[in-house]
């Protein structure tokens, strides 16, 4: 049986991916259109046969990341897995996005509250209202199972969770552009041991 190929990354593909990396390196707006063509090797002219401006770059980037990771969240809730197992599968899927997406996850993190003034970026205050749901839900779940502690104020352990994952985006490197640090699955593991285990003995 032949393995499934993947296919070749557009070009389109290919100056978002240059933007997202600029994006989240320099900032959103201290990066111009010319930095991007410069970066990609073409006049800042042609960039214009593919975007209309870098607003529509980053819109796309974020939209399609959101697209992605929340209907992994969706996937989760609608499980017939235990409380726990979610709870475990949803640090273990951020983990992976901080992973195979750092740039669009670092954009998000460090640029939403300024794209949240523009009206075509209302929807990321959506997604966090989402974000937070998903995330409210589950240690719900996980209180009424028995899971976790039912004196519990969900809203703190919801903040708690939320700010200890994802700004690991912040220090996180492949383990392999290091030469041998931890994966993303040993990183999920040891989250999910303390998140759900506590630290003491």
């Amino acid at each position: 049986m032949s393995a499934v190929s993947t296919p070749e990354p557009t070009r389109r593909d290919q100056l978002l991916a240059i933007a997202a990396q600029l994006f989240a390196e320099k900032g959103f707006k201290n990066t111009t259109v010319r930095d991007i063509a410069d970066a990609a090797g073409i006049l800042s002219g042609s960039l214009y046969h593919h975007f209309d401006s870098k607003e529509s770059m980053v819109d796309e980037i974020l939209s399609t990341f959101q697209a992605e990771l929340f209907g992994d969240y969706d996937e989760i809730l609608a499980s017939n897995e235990d409380a726990r197992t979610k709870l475990e599968r949803a640090v273990r899927v951020s983990f992976e996005a901080i992973d195979q997406h750092p740039h669009e996850v670092a954009i998000y993190q460090n640029e939403a509250d300024y794209l949240g003034t523009f009206e075509r970026f209302g929807y990321l205050a959506d997604r966090n209202t989402q974000s937070r749901q998903v995330w409210v839900t589950l240690i719900e779940e996980g209180v009424r199972a028995g899971v976790l502690r039912p004196d519990l104020d969900v809203t703190l352990t919801y903040r708690f969770i939320r700010d200890t994952v994802w700004v690991a985006v912040r220090w996180y490197r492949p383990a392999q552009s290091r030469g041998g640090g931890h994966t993303h699955t040993e990183v999920a593991d040891q989250y999910v041991r303390i998140l759900l285990d506590g630290i003491s003995s």
